[in-house]
């Protein structure tokens, strides 16, 4: 290790006493400012980007080429789960649920790695790769129970959707690479090599008039050092230190053997093609963006799973109150079987009339069972919603839900104009800032695009510094061969250090200054090139100004929609009441003779519709003005929903009391 850093501790001094070393200061064009050092390390050092483990030099050097430590995949509920669970029970409030869905729904577990994708590709354009690009799906929570008798819905329930758009504009997902177009983007990585080589050689020679022999035998070693260092302004540095020592037969060579060390350093310049810090940061831009895109996506994915348990929760509410009203409806029935049967017993009534009972009290226990599969399939959906393992634990798959919150109608809900809604949804809709940032991105990737269509022109500058040294040669002279004379120049007699010597006072410089340029005759892959970008950004454009239409007419079939189920509800609270009025008539005109027992029934029935109708009505009502709230994006603030809490995966909320039973 001593030797190593002996060694670096040389190769920086060689390049502090290299040409421009000593004669002027090396130019850096595009090297990081210390505001953007600042803004590096700002990203580099978050959690969200893991490194390796370890400390010390050793492990500072190495930590490079050793695979980062992420944290194990956690499938483990939060203790929220269990502690609401009592004697088989799960005792659930709505804001329980939400935490719960917060804390352990897999949609919004998976959507958490998003924002660390989006570190990891900003780390890799950072250092001049391409883009993986970050994901913008967003999945929808599941679908509410369907009922068993009609295949549909019931209770106002729909399809678990929401409504909004699921992905957005751009972006890959998975190992997918995208591809980039414009010129090529630097490596910004510094890279330091080594080598080293030995080699025998040996040459049958055409005559002895320069080597003074017919067989030249060689033994070299070579070894070399090197760095190089891309910059965002287009500028690339090269520095290489070489190292060689020869030792041959040639009996006519002055010294031998000879050390013959040089360093070089190599500058190109992009002049026009690849020339501009704004060309060659433009994934580091777009990335930073991106950093942004993911959190929205984030936040869009929390949006549609709360929205979506808050449905599937007053879905099960309204399943529940169902099973009430068809437990009651079967009552009423099993009642009026029971007083037909005793009034044929006593000879009052007709044999048929017990049958007529007889069928609606199996017509209500067919609802009430209905209605209760119904309720175990909208708790089992709920349930895995709300779990990282779905019902694989038997304490939670075995346990019936209770709700313990009740679906009631606002007595009086003032709602902004619709101006106003939409103003609000443009605003705070989180895939709109997603689709202007990802807009922006598309015009950052035009740069290079436009930069392609010029021609290459590329500044060369090498300054290269020489040396020789070595021992007068001591190779006797061949029997018949005329002896030669030694003639080695003082100066170039000794060992290595004397030639370190040459090579820092620059008694043997190279130089070169030149100009690269290359011109394509047609320029057709980077016309087309240009064209489609244009074209793409037209595109989004065009897609924005549709979702923002889309937004608008969203909000106001949102709005027409609260509106809507306020009024069917009073309308069905009305039958309703109604209904159970015409009932207790119907019953009373029974008893006297003046009605049938088929009226009878036929009016049970009808009361039995309008309790479901009012059911579900109320439940409409809750699902469109979850709607309203989802596409106004105010669905977190209205649920008090933290995104950083969601993002940590902890709601510091403390778990609901579970209500005392008898």
């Amino acid at each position: 290790m001593r030797e190593l850093r002996s060694f670096i501790a040389l190769l920086l001094s060689a390049f502090v006493a290299s040409p421009l070393g000593m004669s002027q200061q090396v130019p850096t064009p595009g090297g990081p400012t210390q505001s953007q050092i600042t803004e590096a390390l700002k990203y580099a050092d978050k959690p969200d980007v893991p490194a390796a483990p370890g400390t010390g030099f050793f492990n500072s050097m190495s930590r490079p080429f050793r695979q980062p430590s992420l944290t194990p995949l956690n499938l483990a509920n939060s203790g929220r789960l269990e502690s609401l669970v009592r004697a088989g029970k799960l005792y659930l409030s709505l804001q329980d649920t939400i935490a719960l869905a917060l804390e352990n729904n897999l949609d919004i577990e998976i959507s958490r790695y998003g924002p660390q994708t989006a570190q990891a590709d900003y780390l890799r354009a950072r250092a001049g790769g391409l883009l993986r690009g970050v994901s913008n799906n967003v999945t929808q929570t599941a679908n509410s129970a369907v009922s068993q008798s009609t295949g549909g819905t019931t209770g106002g329930v729909g399809s678990g959707g929401t409504g909004q758009s699921t992905s957005g504009a751009s972006g890959g997902v998975g190992g997918t690479v995208i591809t980039q177009t414009g010129v090529a983007i630097p490596n910004l990585d510094p890279l330091v090599f080594f080598n080293a080589s030995y080699g025998h050689l040996s040459r049958p020679q055409s005559n002895t008039i320069t080597t003074g022999t017919t067989a030249l035998i060689i033994d070299n070693t070579a070894w070399a050092a090197g760095y190089q260092q891309s910059f965002l302004t287009g500028t690339t540095v090269n520095y290489n230190w070489n190292n060689s020592w020869f030792k041959n037969n040639n009996f006519r060579s002055d010294i031998n053997p000879s050390w013959g060390p040089n360093m070089q350093l190599q500058i190109t310049q992009r002049l026009l093609q690849g020339f501009g810090i704004a060309v060659n940061n433009r994934n580091i831009r777009i990335a930073k963006n991106d950093l942004r895109v993911s959190d929205l996506v984030f936040e869009q994915q929390v949006m549609v799973t709360v929205s979506g348990v808050v449905n599937l929760y007053w879905d099960l509410v309204s399943f529940n109150e169902n099973y009430r009203v068809q437990q009651k409806a079967l009552e009423v029935a099993q009642k009026f079987y029971n007083d037909n049967k005793k009034q044929v017993e006593i000879g009052t009534l007709a044999p048929i009339e017990i049958v007529r009972a007889e069928a609606r009290v199996a017509e209500a226990q067919q609802a009430l069972t209905n209605a209760e599969t119904q309720m175990l399939q909208q708790e089992t959906i709920l349930k895995s919603a709300l779990s990282r393992t779905g019902v694989a634990s038997p304490t939670i798959a075995e346990a019936r839900v209770i709700p313990t919150d009740v679906l009631r109608m606002p007595p009086g809900e003032t709602l902004p104009p619709i101006g106003d809604l939409q103003a609000l949804a443009l605003a705070s809709r989180p895939e709109v800032e997603q689709n202007r940032i990802n807009l922006t991105n598309t015009k950052i990737g035009i740069d290079g695009s436009r930069s392609q269509l010029r021609p290459s022109l590329d500044f060369l500058a090498s300054f290269q510094n020489n040396s020789l040294s070595g021992s007068i040669n001591t190779v006797p002279t061949p029997p018949g061969q005329i002896p030669v004379g030694r003639n080695a120049d003082p100066y170039f007699v000794g060992g290595y250090g004397n030639a370190l010597g040459q090579l820092f006072r620059r008694n043997f410089p190279d130089y070169t200054v030149g100009f690269q340029m290359n011109i394509p005759v047609r320029n057709r892959t980077a016309q087309a090139d240009y064209v489609r970008d244009q074209l793409t950004l037209r595109q989004q454009e065009l897609a924005l100004q549709r979702q923002v239409n889309d937004i608008r007419v969203n909000v106001q079939n949102a709005l027409t929609a609260v509106l809507q189920a306020r009024a069917q509800y009073q309308a069905a609270q009305k039958g309703r009441v109604l209904q159970e009025q015409t009932l207790d008539a119907e019953n009373k005109k029974y008893a006297l003779g003046a009605s049938t027992a088929f009226q009878v029934v036929q009016t049970q029935r009808d009361l039995a519709t309008a309790q479901f109708a009012e059911v579900s009505a109320l439940a409409a009502y809750s699902r469109a003005r979850v709607q309203l709230d989802l596409q106004t994006a105010q669905i977190l603030r209205r649920y008090d929903v933290q995104i950083d809490e969601a993002k940590r995966g902890v709601v510091a909320r403390a778990p609901s009391t579970i209500p005392v039973t008898n």
